[in-house]
């Protein structure tokens, strides 16, 4: 099996970037990182474009449409939109852009994209059950000293762990 060397940022200095972009997040909106409340948005936008007066009305949505701005202008959806356009030109500078998928030899693409797919809805589903994602829970949560980001990310990392051994042949 041939290795190839990938190139990735220092993770200490990539750790340190996170922190000082968490702390600006804060000195300047207030609010901390996070990312579960974008797809939502998107969301009640499309849902908006379909049936706007049922959307304006439904409990769920109401929020997103009572300053006027809609749904798209919260800047949790710039974050996002931020990360992926970061990640597409980090992956094109340091030469890791392709459209193959890695996988552990035991399983086929097919099982694990299907597997990436189960496991991101499960995670979608929980973030909004536990309101907020990990990175609203453990990156913010933490940073502002929250005992209930705490207690997420020990469940998150215990959870993680004690799950692994059942899922581990696909993807040793």
């Amino acid at each position: 099996m041939e290795r190839r060397e990938t190139k990735y940022l220092n993770p200490y200095l990539a750790g340190f970037l996170l922190g000082l972009t968490l702390l600006a997040a804060m000195y300047f909106s207030g609010r901390g990182l996070g990312a579960s409340g974008t797809p939502k948005r998107v969301i009640a936008a499309a849902a908006h474009v379909i049936m706007p007066e049922t959307t304006e009305n439904a409990k769920v949505f109401a929020g997103y449409f009572a300053d006027g701005k809609g749904p798209l202008s919260d800047w949790l959806v710039f974050e996002v939109l931020g990360m992926i356009i970061g990640a597409f030109i980090s992956g094109v500078l340091a030469g890791r852009l392709t459209w193959r998928v890695e996988h552990s030899p035991k399983i086929t693409s097919q099982r694990r994209l299907w597997l990436a797919l189960i496991g991101g809805a499960l995670f979608g589903i929980g973030s909004q059950f536990g309101r907020g994602c990990t990175s609203g829970a453990a990156l913010s949560g933490m940073a502002s000293f929250a005992t209930s980001g705490f207690i997420a990310v020990a469940f998150i990392f215990g959870t993680g762990y004690a799950v692994a051994w059942f899922f581990r042949k696909n993807w040793i």
